[in-house]
């Protein structure tokens, strides 16, 4: 039990002691005063005992209890708060209070630091901060009762912190909007704070400036008066201001201004240095050019040729050059101050100033001519370009220009009117004509010559500039205008251009046209030109004659050679730049030289005309087709997306070229042999392009003719090869290296050796034995084929003639004729002269020729046929089957054997279709009054198929090989 309370309790003065006694504590969860337990007392007690603010909360429900240095800080609320609930009390925190108040009473203190509350003062709220620190309040069972809580105002502290970040916030801020540097150092010159623009005016990272100081980025002869400087500002506090150079870190100097500040502390020592550093480099550079500008424009204007001045607003002189006092003989000193007008010409003062008000007026450019009078009195013409000069606030500040002495220039002009009048007359003469144009006007005059060029009578009206641009032709148009516009703007002296204009008759002329600007304004700009023209026609006509002779052929109309290789090098450009290849096809034509020898040179020319037409019908229009000589043809294939193009045109070109050629009364056959070789694969240069389609030609005609070849790195070597055996060929007749052999040709019905045919054969010194097909197609080419067959027919008459006379009778040895040596005009080819010469009858010899010599036979090979004839001489049909077979032309000549090829007889005796062919060949014949020969017998079977066909002759290895004269007469029976 406690004891009874005092009713003076609690005892002692003081405001709260005074209210809590006299408060309604009835009304109140702790009930009457003097019912409060002992242990609310003593805690009463405590409180208001307590120095510094403090509240008590009792019970569940918080009644409030406080001390005279809370009253204090609750503000408007005491003394009302006294009594209430803690949550009656609370301005916003009811939340907190009230949990504070349940955690406390469960046994648990609490503790917090800087809270922040709203307190009502002079009727508004103001923020307090307070740390605070709840204990629990035992009652009298031991239980927590109440809650105690010591309460420190920390508003004053909390104020001066937000001041003091908010500060540096602004100062963060500041340097980093500053567009100046800003620079924070310490008093030894460190930086302690940089902002982005300091950085970059130097060029050094925040980290880099961050670790050096001042001195370590000034200019070394900048220091001692940087030093200096800090040295006064600290000593004084007054600030300091230096123009300096800054070290760049690319090695530059940094022209700056630093204005430098005393930071000091509370106790008003310094503590730091603010720095506000401003960039002048641009400036100094400015400074620096300015100087140099005008050291310059002095330089030059105390030297420059012409007249250079400025006059003042009244039209005083301010400035002239020595030049304007070397021509008006007045020295600068008096020139200066005196009226410009006074030097001009009576005629020209007037006009001049009104052209310098009007400039000024409309803030433009003068150029303007007057005339001055120099030291001897004479007058002399100036060309003026002058300005108006106004100050920054608009405002006039007189005229800055520049005058030429254009004397001679001016005496020139007025001598070129005349001139020109003259001129006009003379050309006139001359069967020229004459035009002028007034440029600013676009009327242009004609003369009647002109006129009369173009078909016009001197009453046609031509409208001016648009009507001459409107008659030249589209194609000359561009390049003519272009020519004309650089003689107008003054890049060429004159105009000079070669074109075609339109006459009343609708046709083309060429014209030449001459002519100059004899007039410009002061800004240079054309005002007048005035030209000739002359009908060049007739040499463009014979321009171009001379230009397609020498570009293009005679005969077919193609490009010729030269022609060929300038497209061919202009396309190889072209595939260089845009990457798709090309393709270039090198056609001959195959037994044309046999065709042109037998049907003379006008069916040849007719044969070339016809098969360029056909080749150029097998290409695009935007190929060429040219010409090289000869019956030799190119064919340059462009833009090739798909190789298999070029295939499809080499065999149209094959095709068309082997359908027969009716020419008049003659039916020709020929064919073509094509190398084909592609650009960049093949060749990097259009001369190796050339070579290698030319190579791959020779291929293709090695390979049986009527064909196409590709070119292959190989075809080089062969090509080689070629060469040197054509070279060699030349020297195997002097040097004995050529050998006749013979093959017997048998009576296939005795058995018997019948007759011979010489074989020839060249014993190469380094390739050893060499049959005909590889070297006699080089004979005919290079033309030995005559020499070398003419020692042939001689060395198998001279055998003839040995074994005739050993036998007692004429032995027959044939001997092939090429088709080139057949038609040849030489006095050797007359082989019935050389045998009467010999001695030997005209059966002593046959001649072998090709069914193609007949084929596209002419009046000569008939004639010589016939001359075989009559001399005794027999003719025989070699390869028969092998090439345009026709009865025509068997019946047509006086042929005496028919030779059937080795490819018939080689399988006669297996196969039914050769056998069949075989034997319709011997009973065409024999029909036609021909004997047969086989060629090739190799075995009994095909000797027996063929003697069964009625076969007359055979020859071939079952008989005997090719053997000398002296193994032919032991297989004659001759010792």
């Amino acid at each position: 039990m406690t004891k009874s309370a005092n009713p003076e309790w609690p005892v002692g003065t003081g405001e709260m002691r005074t209210l809590i006694r006299r408060h309604d504590w009835a009304s109140t969860a702790l009930g009457p005063l003097p019912r409060w337990p002992q242990c609310l007392r003593n805690t009463a007690d405590i409180l208001l005992a307590l120095p510094m603010p403090g509240i008590l909360l009792w019970s569940a429900e918080g009644v409030m209890l406080y001390n005279d240095a809370y009253a204090e800080l609750a503000g408007d609320r005491h003394p009302w708060l006294l009594g209430r609930k803690v949550q009656e009390g609370s301005t916003g925190h009811t939340d907190f209070h009230t949990t504070v108040l349940k955690t406390v009473l469960s046994g648990r203190s609490l503790a917090y630091r800087d809270q922040e509350f709203l307190v009502r003062r002079n009727g508004g709220l103001q923020p307090v901060w307070l740390n605070l620190d709840f204990s629990p309040v035992p009652g009298e069972s031991g239980e927590p009762a109440g809650v105690l809580a010591i309460i420190t105002d920390t508003t004053p502290r909390v104020l001066m912190e937000q001041a003091l970040r908010s500060s540096e916030a602004r100062l963060s801020e500041i340097f980093a909007r500053a567009k100046v540097g800003l620079s924070e150092l310490s008093l030894d010159g460190s930086f302690l704070r940089v902002n982005d623009e300091l950085c970059s005016m130097l060029g050094r990272s925040r980290e880099e400036l961050l670790s050096k100081g001042v001195p370590d980025v000034t200019h070394p002869d900048d220091i001692p008066k940087s030093i200096d400087a800090l040295g006064v500002l600290l000593g004084t506090g007054e600030a300091a201001s230096l123009d300096k150079r800054y070290l760049h870190s690319g090695g530059g100097i940094v022209f700056a201004r630093s204005s430098i500040s005393r930071l000091d502390d509370e106790e008003g020592q310094p503590s730091s240095l603010l720095a506000v550093t401003v960039d002048l480099t641009a400036r100094k550079l400015a400074e620096q050019a300015l100087a140099d500008s005008e050291a310059r424009f002095r330089a030059l204007a105390e030297t420059s040729p012409a007249l250079i001045w400025h006059l003042d607003p009244e039209g005083h002189v301010r400035y002239v050059n020595p030049r304007t006092s070397e021509l008006t003989g007045v020295a600068t000193e008096q020139l200066l101050g005196a009226g410009w007008r006074d030097f001009l010409h009576p005629e020209d003062g007037p006009g001049y100033i009104e052209a310098l008000t009007q400039a000024q007026q409309e803030r433009k450019s003068l150029h303007y001519r007057f005339r001055v009078r120099d030291r001897e009195g004479q007058w002399h013409w100036l060309a003026t370009h002058a300005s108006p000069w106004f100050q920054e606030d608009g405002s006039y500040a007189g005229h800055v220009g520049i005058s030429l002495d254009v004397t001679e220039t001016v005496l020139a002009e007025e001598e070129l009117t005349v001139s020109n009048e003259r001129l006009k007359l003379a050309i006139e003469g001359s069967g020229d004509g004459i035009w002028d144009w007034d440029i600013p006007t676009n009327k242009m005059l004609y003369s009647p010559r002109f006129k009369e060029i173009l078909g016009l009578s001197e009453d046609d009206v031509l409208e001016g500039y648009s009507d001459w641009e409107q008659r030249v032709h589209p194609e000359d148009l561009h390049p003519t205008l272009t020519a004309l516009r650089a003689c107008l703007t003054g890049r060429s002296a004159s105009f000079q251009s070669e074109y075609r204009m339109s006459c009343r008759d609708g046709e083309w002329k060429w014209i030449m046209t001459r002519a100059v600007v004899v007039a410009r304004d002061v800004h240079g700009q054309p005002l007048r030109m005035t030209g000739t023209v002359s009908d060049i026609s007739e040499k463009r006509r014979s321009e171009e004659i001379i230009w397609r002779h020498a570009n293009f052929d005679t005969l077919t109309g193609l490009p010729n050679r030269r022609l060929f290789r300038d497209r061919l090098d202009h396309d190889a450009r072209k595939s260089q730049r845009s990457g798709e290849p090309l393709a270039l096809l090198f056609i001959d034509l195959d037994r044309f030289k046999e065709a042109n020898d037998l049907l003379g040179h006008d069916i040849g020319d007719q044969l070339l005309i016809e098969a360029a037409s056909r080749i150029n019908g097998c290409v695009r229009a935007s190929d060429t087709v040219a010409r090289l000589g000869g019956d030799e043809f190119t064919a340059i294939l462009t833009d090739l997306d798909d190789l298999t193009h070029v295939e499809i045109v080499a065999q149209k070109m094959i095709d068309s070229l082997a359908a027969p050629f009716q020419l008049g009364n003659e039916v020709v056959y020929l064919s073509a042999s094509i190398g084909i070789t592609l650009f960049p694969n093949d060749a990097a240069t259009p001369e190796n392009l050339i070579r290698n389609a030319d190579q791959a030609m020779y291929a293709a005609k090695s390979n049986g003719r009527n064909q196409f070849s590709y070119f292959t790195r190989s075809m080089q070597q062969e090509a080689h090869n070629r060469l040197r055996l054509i070279g060699d060929l030349r020297n195997a007749l002097a040097g004995n290296q050529l050998r006749v052999l013979y093959q017997p040709v048998i009576d296939l019905r005795t058995g018997a050796i019948s007759k011979a045919e010489a074989l020839l054969r060249w014993q190469h010194p380094k390739l050893g034995m060499i049959d005909p097909p590889r070297f006699i197609p080089f004979a005919e080419e290079s033309g030995l084929i005559n020499e070398i067959g003419e020692w042939v027919f001689l060395e198998a008459a001279r055998c003839s003639r040995h074994f005739g006379s050993r036998l007692g009778k004429p032995f027959q040895i044939s001997v092939n004729k090429s088709p080139v040596q057949f038609m040849s005009r030489s006095e050797q080819a007359d082989w019935p002269s050389h045998l009467k010469n010999l001695g030997l009858p005209g059966s002593s010899i046959s001649v072998e020729i090709t069914e193609g010599l007949l084929l596209n036979a002419s009046s000569r090979v008939a004639e010589r046929l016939l001359q075989y004839r009559d001399a005794g001489i027999q003719v025989a049909i070699d390869d028969f089957g092998t090439g345009y077979s026709s009865m025509a032309y068997l019946r047509r000549f006086d042929i005496d054997y028919l030779k059937i090829d080795q490819s018939f007889v080689r399988d006669v005796a297996t196969d039914p279709g050769d056998r069949a062919i075989v034997r319709s060949m011997i009973a065409m014949a024999h029909e036609l009054g021909l004997q047969v020969i086989a060629e090739g017998i190799e075995t009994p079977e095909q000797k027996a198929s063929l003697m069964e066909a009625g076969c007359d002759y055979g020859q071939g290895f079952l008989f005997s090989r090719a053997i000398t004269q002296e193994e032919l007469g032991r297989a004659l029976g001759m010792n």
